[in-house]
């Protein structure tokens, strides 16, 4: 594996929380799609597996077509200077309505980023429990009075073992 200096890695980790972010923002999640090299290997516990930047950009869009604002703020995160990659917690957050108590209906994710080099990432990994986090906290949202952009594009894949 290539070994990058630590200032481009935290560089280039910025630039990633700065297009989902903009992505949040916009609606538009193209901008977080740019982000991986046009042969990146995504594992989406949830969704699959996707092979290049084209087959993340054409899944990310239809997922996040029925929530686009959604955010994912971090908990934490870990630098692996190592092996190139950033290893980090988030949440599934979603926008207003919240919680009677004012916190937002969220639920946790552990993401590792692989850098691919220029900026680019090669490589995410997302993992958390989606069969036992989703549905509960997706329908605590709907009955506070959360409302769905459009029909979902694409189904949660469940694995059962």
């Amino acid at each position: 594996m290539p070994r990058y200096p630590r200032e481009e890695l935290l560089a280039a980790f910025e630039r990633y929380n700065e297009a989902r972010d903009a992505a949040s923002r916009t609606g538009d999640w193209n901008v977080w799609a740019a982000m991986f090299t046009e042969d990146a290997h995504y594992v989406e516990h949830a969704y699959g597996e996707m092979h290049g930047r084209e087959a993340i950009r054409d899944w990310i869009t239809k997922v996040m077509a029925p929530f686009p604002r959604m955010t994912f703020p971090q908990d934490w995160w870990v630098l692996d200077e190592e092996r190139g990659a950033v290893v980090f917690q988030c949440q599934n957050q979603f926008p207003e309505p919240f919680q009677a108590d004012g916190t937002p209906f969220q639920f946790p994710n552990w993401t590792r980023l692989v850098y691919g080099g220029n900026g680019l990432w090669a490589s995410e990994e997302d993992i958390y429990n989606p069969s036992r986090d989703a549905p509960r906290v997706f329908k605590g949202w709907l009955d506070a009075g959360g409302k769905l952009q459009r029909a979902p594009a694409q189904r949660i894949r469940l694995v059962r073992g």
